[in-house]
């Protein structure tokens, strides 16, 4: 079936594979930013070269941001206008944010497609105030939101129509410093299938349903209250969050996040364009806004290099070398080295899914042991040649204490394959100490193009090797080997979303010596402390649905290696998981979707 044209019988449990191919890539109407320059000539190139001339900081931020203020003429119109051609675009070349200025807008409904993000350009989410709503449904894939990815709504307040917003997403799709006065809707219309999602540093006044929601987690967030739970509901530090009752209903709820620090976003200060960099909390509980100003620091446009589509890897890293931080306008860039940001307390900032890709099998972006560095808001999308590594947070061996001021990973997503073919051995690596990875979905694609069991081939996820690293929603899928490889040393995670590979050809493709199936989610034999909650992996082995799966979850047997509320589902028994961690936990029950789960471990 193609996604663009769903079959219009009910969708099956078994997710993206079955629900559809790739959808139709449709191309850019609106337009996507070109090069600000032509190419110089040889002569003028040499030239550079011999004497590099410094890059300016600031500028235009390109055609594909989209400004409004409460006085702009045909808001909705073109609202709806990227709409139609976002919607449905999958794996599409369009990217768009779309940036309100402080004030009150009455009658808007935008409603958000692919690659699209939409935010509030004051300090608090209540300087910016629609009188309407941010909308995420499913009607372009018959009700099912299972592919409603990468979109974001950011720092607004929403006053919504009917008194409650629809926000049914699937992965890739933060919904950050929002205030809601009113109730939130997770699923789409008609209930049907949903895989999210993400909330952060929001305020819901009324009731969150997640409805048919399979897993979601929220951190640091106020809500009125929480309707019901399906496989997987995590919560950590939310004021008004449902008590801890994992797997009855499925709630799995700290009071605190040990350590969170928000994400850095844009904001005006009168005309002027500035990023704010919130400050590090420890065991933090609600939002940090809504008592006076934020706590944190800002940082003028004018020390950010605004990049634009067709700028090569050499001028982003000459502007990091001049001690410019980077604002990735939206768009689609190519790479033929990494980005090497080798300075302390620099931000790579992304709007609107800005995506870098890295040609020739170079990594797209290395990470110096340094303190305080921020990466957010871009995707990064494998290339065709094999990649050793896509991202690395420090290199290897990397051991300096970074606790004071960790680097943050924020809304970085990794995809490989779906858009193209694309390979990569590794997808993230984390080397250095305290890095806190915030919300990412690290995904090999199970359906678009350039999709098979070698054709986009990617042996592992996310490899963990420095110590006290922090994830807080972490989503990795369908790796060929391990999803998630966890060697440092006092590892936390709060909620993991998991499918293993749907296109394992047979048993022995997915063989890890003795074990049946490589784990979702492996603890390295050498780790003496690690901590997760809130950890589900699911089968849908629908190329042979004979493959069995030993565990879920792999760790060292060791009192400090401990896990709490996990789970394994057999997606309508497409390939069956025999335990849930090592050798414990029930095994999955035939075809009946439902999850074998272990509450605390060891």
């Amino acid at each position: 079936m193609s996604a663009s044209s769903p079959d219009s019988r009910p969708p099956s449990i078994g997710r993206r594979t079955l629900l559809g191919a790739a959808a139709v890539a449709t191309p850019a109407v609106l337009g996507v930013a070109t090069p600000a320059a032509a190419a110089p000539s040889p002569a003028a190139a040499t030239s550079a070269r011999k004497k590099p001339r410094a890059l300016p900081g600031g500028g235009d931020l390109g055609p594909n941001v989209i400004v409004f203020d409460p006085s702009t003429p045909g808001i909705q119109a073109r609202l709806d206008q990227v709409f139609r051609q976002q919607e449905s675009a999958q794996f599409g070349t369009g990217r768009y944010a779309l940036l309100f200025k402080p004030g009150t807008y009455n009658g808007l409904n935008a409603q958000l497609g692919f690659y699209t993000s939409i935010a509030g350009l004051g300090l608090s989410p209540d300087d910016t105030t629609i009188n309407g709503d941010v909308t995420v449904d499913a009607g372009w894939f018959n009700g099912n939101a299972t592919q409603n990815f990468w979109r974001s709504a950011e720092n607004l307040a929403l006053v919504p129509v009917n008194g409650t917003n629809r926000w049914a997403v699937a992965q890739a799709a933060p919904f950050r410093r929002m205030h809601v006065r009113g109730g939130l809707n997770l699923s789409p219309t008609g209930y049907g299938w949903a895989s999210g999602g993400y909330i952060a540093d929001s305020r819901i006044d009324g009731q969150v349903g997640p409805y048919s929601q399979q897993q979601w987690y929220t951190r640091d967030s106020a809500i009125g209250s929480w309707l019901n739970g399906v496989w997987n509901m995590v919560f950590s530090g939310v004021e008004g969050a449902p008590a801890q009752s994992f797997p009855n209903p499925p709630y799995t709820t700290l009071s605190t996040t040990p350590i969170s620090r928000e994400k850095p976003f844009l904001y005006l200060q009168g005309n002027d364009y500035r990023v704010f960099l919130p400050e590090k909390r420890t065991n933090a509980r609600g939002v940090t806004w809504g008592n006076g100003t934020p706590r944190g620091t800002s940082l003028p446009l004018s020390q950010f290099y605004v990049a634009r589509p067709g700028v090569s890897a050499a001028t982003l890293n000459q502007a990091l070398a001049e001690g410019l931080h980077l604002l990735l306008t939206p768009g689609i860039y190519h790479l033929d080295r990494p980005i090497q940001v080798n300075r302390a307390g620099t931000v790579v900032l992304g709007l609107g899914y800005a995506t870098l890709i890295p040609d020739g099998g170079v990594t797209a972006v290395q990470v110096a042991d340094v303190d305080g560095v921020r990466l957010a808001g871009f995707l990064v999308d494998a290339g065709p040649v094999n990649s050793a590594t896509l991202l690395e947070i420090g290199p290897r061996g990397a051991s300096r204490d970074h606790s004071a001021n960790p680097t943050t990973v924020q809304d970085v997503f990794v995809r490989i394959g779906g858009a193209g073919a694309g390979k990569a051995t590794t997808s993230m690596v984390i080397n250095s100490r305290h890095t806190i990875v915030d919300h990412t979905w690290v995904w090999r694609a199970d359906h678009g193009e350039g999709v098979g069991w070698e054709t986009n081939r990617a042996d592992y996820g996310v490899v963990v090797n420095g110590d006290d690293v922090l994830a807080t929603g972490l989503f990795v899928e369908h790796f060929n080997k391990y999803d998630v490889q966890w060697n440092g040393q006092r590892g936390r995670t709060i909620f993991f979303q998991n499918e293993k590979a749907y296109d394992a050809p047979n048993q022995a493709a997915i063989q890890n010596g003795s074990t049946k199936g490589y784990a979702a989610y492996k603890v390295g034999d050498g780790v003496t402390t690690h901590e997760g909650w809130g950890l589900g992996s699911y089968c849908y082995y629908n190329v042979n649905p004979s493959i069995v799966q030993h565990h879920g979850f792999a760790a060292p047997v060791r009192s400090g290696v401990r896990f709490h509320n996990l789970l394994v589902v057999s997606l309508g028994g497409q390939g069956q998981y025999e335990c849930v961690i090592n050798d414990t936990g029930s095994p999955t029950s035939g075809t009946s979707t439902v999850p074998s789960t272990v509450v605390s471990y060891p």
